[in-house]
């Protein structure tokens, strides 16, 4: 078992390709991991994305992206060792608020112009039955 296990997952109202389209460049991801070094092992397309892992920490990273309701449940999970000796609960921590934050821009980006409550822009309004 890894030292540092994070699993989190959100909720984005957008369709599964155009969220893997926007986390598909390595410009984003060294900025949402700037110690990092990401190699691609598994490319899902619009079902997520698996990574090898080295820098800061050393293992795997996965974005899954389960298609629900009117867009797709963002699963986040990072599986490692640290690369250095350090307090693994603070880095754990440290890891665990980077994925959020990955996840959040994505949310806000792919969801911009929606109020709370209204139909994604890719669903189709429906009139009402009478």
């Amino acid at each position: 078992m890894s030292s540092i296990q994070v699993a989190d997952q959100t909720f984005v109202a957008a369709p599964g390709e155009r969220v893997a389209q926007a986390f598909a460049s390595p410009e984003r991801w060294r900025r949402w991991w700037p110690d990092l070094n990401l190699t691609i092992t598994e490319d899902r397309g619009e079902k997520g994305i698996r990574w090898a892992v080295r820098g800061g920490v050393v293992g795997t990273m996965e974005l899954w992206l389960e298609p629900a309701l009117d867009g797709v449940i963002v699963h986040y999970f990072l599986h490692a060792e640290p690369a250095a000796d350090v307090d693994v609960a603070a880095h754990q921590h440290t890891r665990r608020v980077a994925g959020r934050a990955m996840t959040f821009e994505l949310k806000r980006q792919l969801e911009a112009g929606r109020s709370a409550g209204e139909a994604p822009h890719h669903v189709a309004s429906t009139p009402a039955r009478e």
